[in-house]
Formats: structure tokens, C-alpha cells, sequence
């Protein structure tokens, strides 16, 4: 989608702190961190919002990725908290479908 960020970011029309990316997904640090450790992780393909995904697959995959991320590539032994936001009223503020692993302390609920 043209006008979507995080499209942009994918196709480094926009820079990011890359952590990881392969065929299925692209992750990076938020530039607005919520804890020490905050990455997002986004689907390659553009999917607005968890509830307009219909997509089982790629919803594993992108779970899987998650747990890649937090285990191998970010080292988030003592724990880490995975949160999708699912339109505005839940929090969300770019349409693309992400989630965002927070780690790197104790994290209140």
C-alpha cells in the first residue's frame, strides 16, 4: 500500500533500526520505545489490523518469527511480552498488522 509507513520502512523508502527480517516478516526497533527492548514485527504483506486478517498461516509464521526474535535474536531469556493492537480503540495507530515484543525489564501489567 503506498501510503502505509510501514510499507515504506519494508521497501527502505523510510530508514529503520532493522533487527530482522526474511521472506515472511521485517522487524525493527520502535522509534518511540515503551521499555528498554521494543521491536515491532510486521508481515511483508500489508494486512491492516489482526481482524482483517483471515490468514491462519501467516499468523503462525508471524508468531513464529516472534519467538525467533525474542529467543535468538534478542536474547530475552527473562521474558518478554508480546501485544497487538487491533484498531484505534485498542490502541492502534499505524494500519498495518504488528506486534510488538517488549523486554529488557520486569514489566508491570
Amino acid at each position: 500500500m503506498s501510503d502505509c509507513l510501514f510499507c515504506k520502512i519494508i521497501a527502505g523508502e523510510i530508514p529503520s533500526a532493522k533487527v530482522f527480517e526474511d521472506d515472511d516478516v521485517f522487524a525493527f526497533n520502535d522509534i518511540h520505545p515503551k521499555a528498554p527492548t521494543h521491536v515491532l514485527v510486521i508481515p511483508r504483506n500489508h494486512i491492516a489490523t489482526l481482524a482483517d486478517c483471515d490468514d491462519s498461516a501467516l499468523l503462525g509464521i508471524l508468531m513464529d518469527r516472534v519467538r525467533i526474535i525474542a529467543d535468538d535474536v534478542l536474547n530475552l531469556a527473562a521474558g518478554y511480552r508480546v501485544v497487538i493492537n487491533v484498531r484505534e480503540g485498542g490502541g492502534q495507530e499505524v494500519f498495518h498488522l504488528h506486534a510488538h515484543i517488549l523486554g529488557g525489564k520486569k514489566l508491570p501489567f
